[in-house]
């Protein structure tokens, strides 16, 4: 991560390891770029904005559980809601944008449960709390799951990933 100049005892002046250092730096970013096709700033700029991202879903839907667990009134929780559905289709917006595997592997293919779920909510308001708590376990279990469960593929029956170096990058 920190670059330090490279002495050595038979250097004969100080600019010729500066030129060495940067090189070598140079060629770090530019095999690093390599690899993972973007730099280490993109990286952690995009890595934290989709954490954000994350962190601001689960805080609408612990915010809007009162709503479904307990029945509070609606104006209590409704914000939440809101937020906890633009933050989800932000999300898998970049799950597909990044990879459209998503669509048939397990995890893309559980979130259109969840969301089947939630619209049954219309149809059977008596079980919105028990509805709710199956959301909550099925994504519990599908983010903190094996890769071999949330790569696991519908269509071909086993886990498929995206070939190394296919995935696309999102912007951050």
């Amino acid at each position: 991560m920190f670059e330090y100049p490279v002495i050595t005892m038979n250097q004969s002046s100080p600019s010729s390891s500066t030129t060495r250092s940067s090189s070598k730096k140079h060629s770090k970013n530019a095999h690093q770029e390599e690899q993972f096709g973007m730099s280490e700033t993109r990286f952690w700029i995009q890595r934290l904005s989709k954490t954000a991202i994350r962190a601001m879903h689960i805080l609408g839907i612990s915010g809007s559980a009162g709503g479904f667990l307990y029945g509070v009134e609606q104006a209590l929780w409704l914000h939440w809601w809101v937020m906890a559905m633009v933050t989800g289709v932000i999300m898998t917006g970049l799950e597909i944008r990044q990879s459209r595997l998503w669509l048939i592997q397990l995890k893309g293919v559980l979130t259109f449960v969840k969301l089947a779920l939630l619209s049954s909510f219309f149809w059977l308001p008596q079980h919105k709390p028990e509805l709710f708590i199956v959301i909550l376990v099925m994504s519990v279990v599908i983010a903190h799951g094996p890769a071999g469960l949330r790569h696991y593929s519908i269509w071909h029956r086993r886990r498929i990933d995206e070939p190394k170096g296919k995935k696309r990058q999102i912007n951050g």
